[in-house]
């Protein structure tokens, strides 16, 4: 009774090696593959950035001039402001790597920079949002965070809390709400990003989606 259980232990072990080999193989592949579109992006030479898709804030579309006496609408509207002079462009999920070799190395740092601007942008837009929303100005709330959306955020709240206003906050009937959410899809399927399958499973039909967090 030992032998075949010896041999097959022995098997096992020597399947495992193997297979621990075949992943360690794997894995130099694919660090030679980075280090080689490392290198190659390194020398590409600079490039143009005109084509890139800049974001803009449309300032007459969007509440700004409405906080009134709240400070704290007064501070986001502050922080979207600071913005307005800066180019933005949503890289979310681009490489350093990527960008250098489609851009050029020359122009990492500015495109840093520009997806930075994206960043503080969504975030103050999705504050807006939220506190517009916990006003009780849910037009003006909606209105801030499908821009936000139109942009490509992956903020999975921003989402969510416009979900919540399409379905019980701004008198939408059955036929506008599910425009507007079919809406939010293409969008959504477009993302690169982590949050993407977290986003559509809000979209996906659910009492459960309702409430916002």
């Amino acid at each position: 009774m030992k032998f075949p259980f010896l041999a097959t232990f022995i098997l096992f072990i020597v399947l495992f090696n193997i297979r621990i080999r075949l992943v360690s193989r794997k894995e130099e592949q694919k660090e030679e593959k980075f280090w080689d579109r490392e290198l190659r992006s390194n020398s590409v030479r600079k490039k143009s950035l005109d084509t890139l898709e800049y974001v803009h804030l449309p300032y007459d579309l969007l509440p700004f001039g409405t906080a009134g006496d709240d400070e704290n609408l007064k501070e986001i509207e502050d922080e979207l402001t600071a913005l307005k002079d800066l180019k933005i462009v949503n890289l979310t999920g681009i490489t350093n790597t990527d960008l250098k070799l489609e851009y050029g190395t020359a122009n990492i740092t500015a495109l840093t920079e520009y997806d930075q601007n994206y960043t503080s942008l969504v975030i103050a837009l999705q504050k807006w949002g939220d506190a517009l929303y916990t006003l009780g100005r849910f037009e003006d709330a909606a209105s801030v965070l499908e821009f936000a959306v139109k942009t490509r955020t992956d903020i999975t709240a921003t989402y969510r809390l416009l979900i919540d206003m399409y379905k019980t906050k701004l008198g939408l009937n059955e036929q506008e709400i599910q425009r507007k959410l079919d809406g939010l899809v293409p969008i959504a399927n477009s993302l690169n990003s982590l949050s993407r399958n977290t986003i559509l499973k809000l979209l996906e039909p659910s009492d459960n989606n309702s409430d916002p967090e």
